[in-house]
C-alpha cells in the first residue's frame, strides 16, 4: 500500500508519497480502505516535527478518514466487510489503508457522500466533546468561537445554534465572517480591526460569553478571561499563539468562571469510544436532518498533500481540505 511519509521534518515539501508494508487487524480492530482524509492543524505539526503520534499508533499524519472495511479483526461486532464509514484517528488517515479501533468507527451519515464524511469525524467530536461534555453549553447561552471559518469553527457555530445557543466569532475579514454568518452565527467579529473584547461586551449588554472555544492559546488567555460571563467556562484546544500566559485569578474567582485545556488524539481508546458514540447519539441525527453539514473548502489528490497543508498555512480556507485516495 501506499501512504504519506515523513522522512525528514519540514515544510509542505517533506510529505512524501510512498509504499509502506501492509497492515493486518487486530484485537478489536477493523481495516479500512481510505476513499479520503481531512488535514488538521495536527498534522501541520507533526511535519514541522512538533507533535509525535501517540505511542503505538501509526507514524502516517491523517486523524481522520473515510472508506469501506474490508476485513475485522477478532473480538469486532456490529460491523462488516463492505460497510462505508468514517473514522477518529490517532494517526495513519494520510494512506490507501488504516487499521481502526471499531470504537471509533462512525457510520456515513445520510445525505453525506463517503469523500465529504472524511471532513466530519475529527471536528464534530472536538467540538462535541469540548462544548457540550466538558463546557456544557445550554440554550439561551452565547458562545464564542475563535477561528470561525475554519474546521471546528464552522462545526461549533452550527451545533450551538443547533441547540439554541448565540453564536460569536472570531474571524480575519469580511469574507469569512460572510461565510460564518450564513451558517448562523449572530455576532461577527473581525480579529484584524476590532477587539473582541469590545465586541463582545457590545452585543451582550456587557454581560460577556458563557463558553468560549479558543485554538489561539497564550496571546488570548488574558483576553478571553475578560471575555468570559459569570460562571463562564473557557476551553483552550489549540495553541497557535504560545504556550504560556499569565492567568489573572483575582478575575477568575470574581466571575466564578473556570479555564479547561483539552487534546483529542492522546487520549485513551475507551474515552475517545465515548466520545465517537456521544457523536453518533446527539450530532448524526442532526446531520442526516440536514441542519448540521460538512462544509469544505477544496479536495486535493493525496499524493499532493502539500498542496492542501499549504492551503492550511496560507489561511484562505473555510472549513475543511479534503485528500483524495487516487481511484479510490
Amino acid at each position: 500500500m501506499y501512504a504519506i511519509t515523513i522522512p525528514e521534518p519540514g515544510g509542505p515539501e517533506a510529505l512524501v508519497w510512498a509504499e509502506v508494508p501492509d497492515l493486518v487487524p487486530g484485537e478489536g480492530e477493523v481495516l479500512v480502505e481510505v476513499v479520503a482524509s481531512a488535514v488538521n492543524r495536527a498534522d501541520l505539526l507533526q511535519r514541522q516535527g512538533f507533535y509525535d503520534p501517540p505511542p503505538g499508533s501509526s507514524p502516517y499524519p491523517g486523524l481522520e478518514c473515510a472508506g469501506r472495511i474490508t476485513a475485522l479483526g477478532p473480538g469486532v461486532a456490529g460491523w462488516a466487510v463492505g460497510d462505508e464509514v468514517c473514522a477518529l484517528l490517532a494517526g495513519g488517515g494520510y494512506a490507501e489503508k488504516v487499521v481502526v479501533p471499531a470504537g471509533q468507527l462512525l457510520p456515513v451519515p445520510e445525505g453525506v457522500d463517503l469523500a465529504t464524511a472524511a471532513a466530519l469525524p475529527e471536528v464534530a467530536c472536538t467540538v462535541w466533546s469540548n462544548i457540550f461534555m466538558i463546557a456544557h453549553l445550554r440554550p439561551g447561552e452565547t458562545l464564542l468561537v475563535h477561528g470561525g471559518a475554519s474546521g471546528i469553527g464552522t462545526m461549533a457555530i452550527q451545533l450551538a445554534k443547533a441547540v439554541g445557543a448565540r453564536v460569536a466569532v472570531t474571524a480575519g475579514g469580511p469574507e469569512k465572517l460572510a461565510r460564518c454568518a450564513e451558517l448562523g452565527a449572530d455576532i461577527l467579529i473581525d480579529y484584524r480591526e476590532q477587539d473582541f473584547v469590545e465586541e463582545l461586551a457590545k452585543a451582550t449588554d456587557g454581560a460577556g460569553a458563557d463558553v468560549i472555544l479558543d485554538i489561539v492559546g497564550a496571546k488570548y488567555l488574558e483576553r478571553n478571561v475578560k471575555a468570559l460571563a459569570v460562571n463562564g467556562r473557557l476551553v483552550v484546544i489549540g495553541l497557535q499563539g504560545g504556550v504560556k500566559g499569565e492567568l489573572n485569578l483575582g478575575a477568575l474567582l470574581a466571575k466564578r468562571a473556570a479555564v479547561m485545556a483539552t487534546t483529542l488524539r492522546s487520549r485513551p481508546a475507551a474515552e475517545k469510544a465515548a466520545i465517537v458514540a456521544a457523536v453518533r447519539e446527539h450530532v448524526w441525527p442532526l446531520i442526516g436532518a440536514g441542519t448540521v453539514r460538512p462544509v469544505v473548502d477544496r479536495s486535493v489528490p493525496m499524493p499532493d498533500a502539500a498542496e492542501g497543508h499549504r492551503a492550511l498555512e496560507d489561511g484562505g480556507h473555510v472549513g475543511k481540505v479534503l485528500l483524495l485516495v487516487p481511484g479510490a
